[in-house]
């Protein structure tokens, strides 16, 4: 009895601590930083210039005054009728990745806080749905590591 007790505690106190708090993201793997850092930084060096759409800005939270057009460096590719985008506005990182099927998916990223947003779109059906965060962080992952190879290859 007292052990399941002490477990019990031992338990809660790991899920306390675990529990994030409001505003403040958990710390990411050196992956993220790393990678998404080279990804900025081979945005500013290499990327044209572009803006972010007010609907994706207002749906991912960027912060801007109204009629402000958010001004970013970009770079997109086309393959397999797959398009990806990936733009840098300040510190935001945004990728894009709207394929054949009318599926379009947004992450919201920094270089050092990671993935903070992520949304899947149907734009026939003018459906924008949050992603539930398993599925964001795996197809975020693939989106960054696509990306890294992109800035390597340059």
């Amino acid at each position: 009895m007292r052990l399941g007790i002490m477990v019990s505690m031992l338990l809660l106190a790991c899920a306390v601590q675990a529990t994030p708090v409001r505003g403040l993201q958990p710390p990411q793997t050196s992956f993220a930083f790393d990678s998404l850092y080279g990804i900025a930084a081979w945005l500013r060096q290499q990327g044209r210039e572009g803006y972010i759409g007010t609907d994706v800005a207002d749906t991912m939270g960027i912060a801007r005054r109204k009629g402000e057009v958010l001004t970013a460096w970009q770079r997109g590719y086309r393959s397999e009728g797959v398009l990806r985008v990936a733009q840098l506005h300040q510190e935001y990182i945004l990728f894009m990745v709207e394929r054949p099927d009318d599926q379009v998916f947004f992450y919201l990223s920094t270089a050092l806080g990671g993935l903070h947003k992520a949304f899947h779109s149907i734009p026939s059906k003018n459906l924008v749905m949050p992603m539930e965060r398993g599925e964001a962080e795996l197809r975020f992952r693939e989106e960054v590591l696509y990306w890294e190879a992109r800035a390597g290859s340059r």
